[in-house]
């Protein structure tokens, strides 16, 4: 069993996704952890801690003033947070709110959870933030996620999916339990080691389309909304990267502790990456940059009433092709295909000496363009091939992050 002799805090404020934190608290505790839940008072107007206890077998803590739980099951006492800081292997919060991500951020101690946060301050926690996808988008919680960061914390998710009230297109959504579970066991250490893998590398993601304009209000661009990017920048984080993201306009908000660089041109971007590049152990080249611009571009809005128009384009650098890449660095293209993609991402992988491409099918349903989910198949040298099933663009980022690890 993964968790075998670990002990694991589990700390749940207060939000919807609450009911997922027993799901949780089941897995952890059959992968063999030893499970001590700490309820914030608001999470326990959603879940009653009998539930936690019956699927723990601990006592559940929900006041600094309690007695009852502790350490090796014998009893509370009045530094009950002290004792849960020193013994545990990881602290998961889950959900974690705004509101708990704002205290923590702050370093609020008023009550068990912040204080047990606080105390625990030089060591890592796991937190898989929920909220409503407005609040997540919020600059004042991207400021309070990248302080937590740079502080040591971990981070899974959010996810883009239905929320309490109602469908979103927008990160807000708390991970499933599964992926929670899957980054504690990357954080303590687990059979693959990520973290030692990937901690403190530099790894740049582009991410988005790019526009080219054909006048100042019109422009050449794709469909693509970025999410593919922005997941493998987010699961990169949480294995302990130092992460740049290059993107192009999306509507997604910067992932917290990310380094966002906002570009719109495909020029734009293949400069950024350029400049981002040195001394990086890892490029995932995700972004669907355009590759053809006006050939002569208008300087005012050409009016319908002129009538027809012909438009001569031009290609636009490639990228990859035009990149001086520093000694070791893992590339990795993206190849988006409709008909016989796998002989031309093939042809991709050689001809632009990529150690890896991802391919997927434009036309395939749930797949490619302003979806949430993609069935991809990865490419490597040597005939390499790792076909992934339809899955959450987060879980296949992890995915890849998973092939791509060996070649680090």
């Amino acid at each position: 069993m993964p968790f075998a002799g670990r002990h694991v805090v589990l700390g749940v404020s207060g939000g919807i996704a609450c009911y997922k934190s027993c799901t949780l608290a089941r897995r952890l505790t059959e992968a063999g952890a030893t499970v001590d839940v700490v309820l914030t008072a608001a999470a326990a107007e959603f879940v009653r801690p009998v539930t936690f206890e019956a699927l723990t077998g601990r006592p559940v803590l929900t006041s600094l003033w309690e007695r009852g739980g502790g350490h090796g099951g014998h009893g509370g006492h009045a530094l009950a947070h002290i004792d849960l800081a020193r013994h545990p292997d990881l602290v998961i919060v889950a959900p974690a709110t705004a509101n708990i991500l704002a205290r923590a951020a702050m370093g609020m101690a008023d009550d068990l959870l912040t204080t047990l946060l606080l105390a625990r301050a030089d060591r890592p926690v796991l937190a898989a933030p929920a909220m409503n996808d407005a609040m997540y988008a919020n600059p004042a919680t991207t400021a309070n996620i990248a302080a937590l960061t740079q502080r040591g914390w971990h981070f899974v998710g959010p996810e883009i999916g239905a929320l309490a009230e109602g469908p979103s297109e927008r990160p807000g959504r708390m991970s499933e339990p599964e992926a929670i579970v899957a980054a504690a066991d990357r954080l303590l250490g687990g059979d693959h080691n990520h973290q030692s893998k990937w901690s403190g590398k530099r790894v740049v993601v582009t991410a988005g389309p790019t526009r080219e304009h054909l006048d100042p209000v019109r422009v050449i661009t794709n469909p693509s909304s970025g999410r593919m990017g922005y997941a493998l920048a987010e699961a990169a984080l949480a294995r302990g990267a130092a992460v740049v993201l290059v993107s192009g306009p999306t509507e997604l908000p910067p992932p917290g502790g990310v380094e966002t660089r906002r570009v719109e041109t495909t020029e734009e971007m293949q400069q950024a990456v350029q400049a981002a590049l040195k001394d990086a152990a890892a490029l995932f080249m995700a972004a669907a940059p355009a590759d053809f611009k006006p050939k002569v571009g208008g300087k005012v809005k050409r009016p319908r009433a002129s009538g027809e128009m012909t438009l001569e384009l031009e290609v636009t650098p490639d990228i990859l092709r035009s990149l001086k890449r520093p000694p070791g660095c893992v590339v990795v293209g993206f190849a988006l295909e409709t008909g016989d993609g796998l002989a031309r991402a093939r042809g991709k992988l050689q001809d632009k000496a990529l150690d890896f491409v991802v391919l997927n099918d434009a036309l395939e349903p749930g797949a490619g363009f302003e979806v949430t989910t993609n069935r991809v198949t990865v490419l490597g040298k040597g005939g390499r091939r790792v076909d992934l099933p339809l899955l959450p663009k987060r879980d296949v980022a992890e995915r890849i992050l998973d092939v791509v690890e060996e070649a680090l």
